[in-house]
């Protein structure tokens, strides 16, 4: 089936449903499609805890957040991108606060603002421990009045329509009935999140696995700074469920078995609230040395809230303490959660510049999916969210302002035909010998074993080497289900292709950056090498593999200094 929208959002996280907002809000005369994986309020948003960053008070400054967001970043974000960004994100704010947000308030009415990691004064907006979840519910529902916005969920993408380096549409398949549908459109935007599903033990709901990443890479898109993987100190133990940075920001500590608060070693002035990459690998430097509490499912670190107390614990991070309960029959009033660092954040992603634009004419990528790049080498917490509105107005805008422009251009017949082939006959209908399932099993052990917070090049070339036997396992996978409707297993395959690809570029590009950074910390390599890696890498699709290309880190105002907490 082939259908004709002005504008194909993809994706209905924060970041696809600020982008569909913003294009509708642009004109009333453009038809705009939001597709989704899932439900819109399903999406891996939801998840977002601990809140999202902006200036709002007279002892902050927009040059102070992005001096700390160039700083938390090892120096590798573009300082246009940021400066650009922190004077964004306020009216962001304001805006869901008008849209019907229930932020959390101080005494005297105010928006409430938390410590975050990296961050120099309370700068996180919050909405107790369910910053994510309110901010999706509030975006969904001002989304419901625009008469040009089609949400179609439960749609799966598994291709761009790409002519003469302009986009002509996309291929998804509608999961219900397993039908591949074709979207003619004039403009697109990819806002369709993460990768954090190549790892095992992880904060990302099941979903979140680079559909967007890969199918732009395979396009010949090239993908940026995929080697910086972040870390997220507080994964629950044994599920990964993240214990937001907010319970930090709220006064926990962090303790080894010796109940000693470990992290005045390693980041004395700013202690468990210094950013993700420092307390990670403290934490993992404890557990490494012996120094970490012994259970069950082998050494974690304590995560201790006891000393906030009841009150403070039910009204700030109530939902902490629910799934502490929930999930490790942990009551952290009085006991201490068990924790160890969990995959959480992807750095990198669809290389775009500071409109969002690809170099694809008419596709635009924003959120978790793309890379402008603001994060660098390593994300400040609570900026994440943030960036998804800030940059997801900046797609919406700009997707519609080109549709606006353009003449629709046809999707073939012969090209659908193609990928109905690609799907349902290559990999639908193929008899092999590999299990799809296995293969995911297999790359994320080999992922959490020797792509994890501490990295050396026999480590990473023996990765490179294990997925890429994977891919060739893959090319001889058989789905034992065969039918197109509701067929979890097609979903399953498919997504684990996107994730071989994924995994490919993040393992190969670790090996090629001979230095440590951020989140890509090198054994072998164990100091910061300015002279020769302040740089962007840029992965490019071959049938042998990614190739490599760099571009140069735009600095405005703070050249890189030495990193101190």
């Amino acid at each position: 089936m082939k259908l004709s929208y002005d504008v194909i959002v993809v994706g209905a996280g924060l970041a696809g449903m600020r982008a569909a907002i913003a294009a509708a809000e642009k004109s009333k005369n453009i038809s705009i499609a939001v597709i989704s994986k899932t439900y819109p309020i399903r999406c891996h948003s939801v998840c977002a805890e601990g809140g999202t960053a902006a200036v709002l008070r007279e002892d902050d400054s927009y040059d102070l957040h992005a001096w700390d967001t160039v700083k938390g970043s090892d120096f590798l974000a573009d300082q246009d991108a940021v400066e650009f960004f922190v004077r964004e994100c306020p009216k962001e704010i304001l805006l869901l606060e008008n849209w019907g947000c229930p932020w959390s308030r101080t005494k005297d009415g105010k928006i409430a603002q938390r410590a975050f990691g990296g961050h120099s004064v309370n700068r996180t907006v919050f909405a107790a421990d369910r910053t994510g979840f309110h901010e999706v519910h509030t975006l969904y529902e001002r989304l419901l009045i625009y008469e040009n916005v089609d949400i179609l969920p439960e749609i799966f993408l598994t291709n761009l329509f790409i002519e003469n380096k302009t986009i002509k549409g996309i291929a998804a398949i509608e999961l219900k009935t397993g039908e591949l549908l074709a979207f003619n459109a004039k403009s697109v935007i990819l806002a369709t999140g993460g990768a954090g599903r190549i790892y095992g033990f992880t904060t990302y709901s099941h979903q979140v696995t680079g559909d967007g990443i890969a199918v732009a890479y395979r396009c010949g898109i090239p993908l940026k700074d995929m080697e910086f993987i972040q870390f997220h100190p507080t994964g629950l133990v044994p599920s990964g469920i993240l214990m937001t940075e907010a319970c930090r920001g709220e006064g926990g500590y962090l303790i080894n078995k010796y109940e000693d608060r470990f992290m005045k070693k390693y980041a004395p002035e700013k202690m468990e609230v210094a950013p993700r990459d420092i307390v990670s690998r403290a934490m993992w430097t404890e557990i490494v040395e012996g120094r970490a509490f012994e259970g069950e499912y082998g050494p974690y670190i304590g995560l201790d809230l006891r000393h906030l107390g009841e009150e403070k614990i039910e009204e700030r991070l109530p939902m902490i303490r629910e799934a502490a309960i929930k999930f490790a029959g942990i009551d952290p009033v009085e006991e201490i959660i068990p924790v160890k660092p969990a995959a959480h954040y992807t750095m990198g992603g669809i290389h775009t510049n500071i409109k969002t634009e690809t170099p694809i004419a008419g596709l635009f990528a924003a959120g978790e999916c793309a890379c402008v790049s603001i994060h660098g080498a390593n994300r400040l917490g609570s900026n994440s969210t943030i960036e998804c509105l800030v940059f997801g107005k900046v797609a919406g805008e700009m997707a519609a302002e080109y549709a606006l422009s353009k003449n629709l251009k046809q999707i073939s017949t012969k090209e659908v035909e193609a990928e109905s082939k690609r799907i349902f006959d290559d990999i639908l209908g193929k008899s092999g010998d590999e299990n799809p399932y296995q293969i995911k099993k297999e790359l994320n052990e080999t992922m959490d074993k020797n792509l994890w917070i501490f990295r050396e090049g026999n480590g990473l070339r023996e990765t490179v080497k294990k997925i890429r036997e994977l891919k060739e396992k893959y090319k001889n996978i058989e789905i034992k289900d065969n039918r197109k409707g509701i067929n979890t297993d097609l979903l399953w395959a498919l997504e684990v292709g996107y994730m071989l690809d994924v995994a490919e570029v993040v393992a190969t590009a670790a090996f090629l950056r001979t230095e440590s950074r951020g989140a890509h910390y090198r054994l072998d390599h164990p100091k910061r090498d300015d002279l020769n890696w302040l740089k962007h890498s840029l992965a490019y699709f071959t049938k042998d593999g990614p190739r490599f290309d760099y571009i140069p880190v735009t600095i405005t105002k703070w050249p890189p200094t030495e990193r101190k907490y």
